[in-house]
């Protein structure tokens, strides 16, 4: 197989790496060790571009407690990494003012002789915008203001990464995989269900080491689609008591969490919701991950009518913040209703990367009748314009005459309209302020 074309990331610590690292790659980090005290010398990851497809290397690298200020110890680390470069990206931070110890880093990365862009990152307001020039006195030419937490500028930066890069193998041909994670509280059926999924079309297209030692993740193909279970089927521990299978639960949860683009909640039938299913439900929803609610083992319910209607009255007092998530009532044991997950996977994983374009955006505000939603007067704004910052979750940017946070009415009113007209099914949307200068 061809070598991918290598991007190192560079920088000194706390300037945005790890954040511009997941954005690029989509946040789907290879975790090398996250355990405290150990370094975090190299974290691969893959990322795609217009077809063309590179490795991303972060080199995190640095202790905390150690000096910030040493520009030579941070080459040591990416030494490594920098010799397979094809493009290295030196971050700074656009909040900051100039350094020495930038400096000494770009000097000493000039002499590397690779190919050398620099991205002023947290550069997410127009003074910042004016302000980032002035790091043209490190020498490299190729400067890129940028907000990596945002997306504001990576498209430009990408374009000019991958200029020289070619066209990916069947770059047209390689289909995208939906990376799912099954949570839930303990013996809710998890292990059962990624059995079923897998066994479903008979179809294991391999079993891939996951980030764990302990773990590993699964591929499966059906319809076309290639699915990947990250992780999922949790940790028995004998012997352990219940609130340790508890508290396991929910770190596994966090972990595969962190690791999905979809988070499949699954909810034992004969339980009912429970305040963990609520808690790791919410960190699905924090983290910015789309979620299905899967109501397992309804082949064990007798006045189903009854109880589906019982159950969801109970979705929406405890699992208010899941709204917008799919409800399917499932069998894990005998497969029944998991045609329509599959189905519902892919139609979430389509909406979570659905972009609107910015002018039809500001079509959808004219029409949105904001100035009815009810402020106190402190609070009232004049919104100026709508744009889409990123897709996985679906994320805007509202730029107003007033500085932030929005009234909870104004951003629950807009994210409602925008589920209205543009579907947005399954997963959470995120709106963020930015004053108009």
């Amino acid at each position: 197989m061809e070598k991918l074309p290598s991007v190192v990331i560079v920088g000194r610590p706390n300037v945005g790496k790890s954040t511009l690292f997941n954005r690029l790659t989509g946040k789907r980090r290879a975790i090398v060790g996250n355990e405290p005290g150990i370094t975090r010398d190299r974290i691969y990851g893959t990322a795609e571009w217009l077809g063309k497809t590179f490795e991303v290397v972060d080199t995190g690298g640095m202790l905390v407690g150690e000096s910030a200020e040493i520009p030579a110890r941070i080459l040591e680390q990416a030494q490594v990494a920098l010799q397979q470069a094809d493009q290295v990206v030196m971050v700074v931070d656009g909040r900051s003012e100039l350094t020495a110890a930038d400096q000494e880093l770009a000097q000493l990365l000039r002499r590397t002789g690779k190919p050398l862009i620099l991205a002023v990152n947290k550069t997410d307001s127009p003074t910042l915008l004016s302000a980032a020039q002035a790091f043209y006195a490190l020498g490299i030419s190729r400067l890129f203001a940028i907000s990596a937490e945002h997306g504001l500028g990576v498209d430009e930066l990408l374009d000019e990464l991958t200029a020289s890069f070619a066209a990916s193998e069947a770059a047209s041909t390689r289909r995208e995989e939906i990376n799912v994670a099954i949570i839930g509280h303990p013996n809710v059926g998890k292990s059962t269900l990624l059995n079923q999924m897998a066994k479903s079309e008979r179809a294991i297209v391999s079993d891939i080491p996951g980030t764990t030692r302990d773990a590993v993740d699964t591929l499966i193909e059906r319809d076309g689609a290639l699915y990947r279970l990250v992780d999922t089927a949790g940790i028995r521990r004998k012997g352990k008591t219940n609130q340790m299978a508890e508290t396991l639960s929910v770190v596994m949860a966090r972990r595969h969490i962190r690791l999905c683009d979809i988070a499949l909640l699954l909810v034992d039938a004969l339980e009912g919701f429970t305040a963990l299913d609520a808690t790791i439900g919410g960190y699905a929803h924090q983290g910015g991950k789309a979620v299905i609610v899967l109501v397992n083992k309804w082949d064990l319910v007798k006045e189903r009518r009854a109880a589906a209607e019982k159950l969801l009255e109970q979705t929406s007092l405890k699992l208010k913040f899941l709204e917008y998530a799919p409800k399917l009532f499932i069998s894990a044991r005998t497969g029944q209703g998991m045609l329509r997950v599959f189905q519902v996977i892919r139609e979430v994983a389509e909406s979570r990367r659905q972009r609107i374009p910015t002018a039809e955006l500001n079509r959808f505000l004219r029409t949105a009748r904001v100035e009815r939603v009810p402020l106190p007067a402190s609070r009232q704004m004049k919104i100026y314009y709508m744009t889409q910052a990123g897709v996985s979750p679906p994320t805007f940017i509202l730029f107003t005459d007033k500085k932030g946070p929005l009234h909870f009415s104004l951003e629950r009113f807009l994210i409602n309209q925008l589920r209205r007209k543009y579907g947005f099914k399954g997963t959470p949307i995120v709106i963020q302020q930015r004053l108009h200068h």
